[in-house]
């Protein structure tokens, strides 16, 4: 699938031909999110499936502080891959292209640009500068250039909507039963192995440091996790374990939140994983995080935490394939 970051999406992207054209955020690409692309990909039938989205989310231009990400431009499009999308096209968020009015991005982006034949929205989709164009001025612009519009309404479940929101609020407060509910796969977030004070070691517990992570956490705690390693152009399964999320109070003072994996069972080939990119699941919150009184204590924790992660991993892990 191709996929485009560009600064500008008003100059020709797309191949000439007609285009099914879907736009949103898709942090997440979450239920709500797989209803919307496999609408449109149904409506879509022969003609090319595009989803348009925006790079930095467009609270981070204003000076308000963006919510934290659920997924990083890689792996939203990787997710939105396997929905059959055809393009994805991120378009930079920047000045010039929020002061874009309604009329010029209906017409320089999605007509000249993307050559949309129906365009694809959620129910409170607004669009141009200040966000002064709605559904009623959208449908009208594309009845006179040439596409339909199809509004998507919220999908939900008994306890409300899914959305990037009430999955960020399931993971600060570690209720991973729901994130699971809303995203349809465990959350995940994804970094590079470095140096740490390696005192696991000392316990024979070894870990991998796991940072330059761009995604949510979930609230501070232990838990078990799958564990995929980059290779190639995509990921692998590497192997089972138990995580720390959080600042490790038994062994640092006022450090900031950290993601420790102590990986159970690994070959002797794959140990040494400085510099490597992990991809993590969180598929069972275990306990929370607490300080021990010592190293003795800590390890014998540790040990049962480890424990408790291989038993619900059992139960889990035969199901990756629909999970991740």
């Amino acid at each position: 699938m191709a996929a485009l970051l560009v600064d500008d999406a008003r100059s020709p992207l797309l191949p000439g031909s007609a285009q099914v054209v879907v736009i949103g955020n898709f942090d997440g690409v979450h239920r709500g999110h797989v209803e919307v692309i496999r609408h449109a990909r149904g409506a879509a039938g022969e003609r090319g499936l595009t989803v348009l989205t925006f790079e930095p989310h467009p609270a981070a231009l204003f000076g308000a502080s963006p919510p934290p990400r659920l997924t990083r431009l890689s792996r939203k499009v990787e997710l939105l891959s396997r929905l059959s999308v055809d393009t994805v096209v991120a378009q930079r968020f920047d000045h010039a292209f929020a002061r874009l009015g309604p009329v010029e991005f209906v017409d320089q982006v999605l007509v000249d640009a993307l050559h949309a034949e129906l365009v694809v929205v959620g129910f409170d989709f607004r669009f141009g500068a200040r966000r002064t164009g709605d559904l009623e001025l959208l449908r009208s612009l594309g009845g006179s250039r040439g596409f339909s519009l199809l509004v998507q309404q919220a999908v939900a479940d008994g306890q409300g909507a899914y959305s990037s929101t009430r999955a960020r609020e399931a993971l600060v407060a570690g209720d991973l039963a729901t994130v699971l509910t809303v995203l349809g796969r465990p959350h995940s977030v994804e970094g590079v192995v470095r140096k740490g004070d390696q005192r696991g070691r000392t316990i024979g517990f070894p870990t991998a440091n796991v940072g330059e992570i761009e995604e949510a956490l979930p609230k501070n705690g232990v838990y078990a996790v799958a564990v995929d390693l980059a290779e190639g152009q995509g990921f692998v399964h590497l192997a089972t374990g138990v995580a720390n999320v959080g600042v490790r109070p038994t062994v640092a003072t006022g450090a900031a939140p950290s993601v420790e994996v102590h990986l159970f069972d690994l070959p002797e080939a794959r140990r040494d994983l400085y510099g490597a990119r992990l991809r993590v699941h969180f598929a069972t919150r275990l306990r929370d995080e607490r300080r021990f009184s010592g190293f003795d204590e800590l390890k014998a924790q540790i040990e049962r935490d480890a424990g408790a992660a291989r038993e619900a991993l059992i139960a889990l892990v035969p199901q990756r394939p629909g999970w991740f």
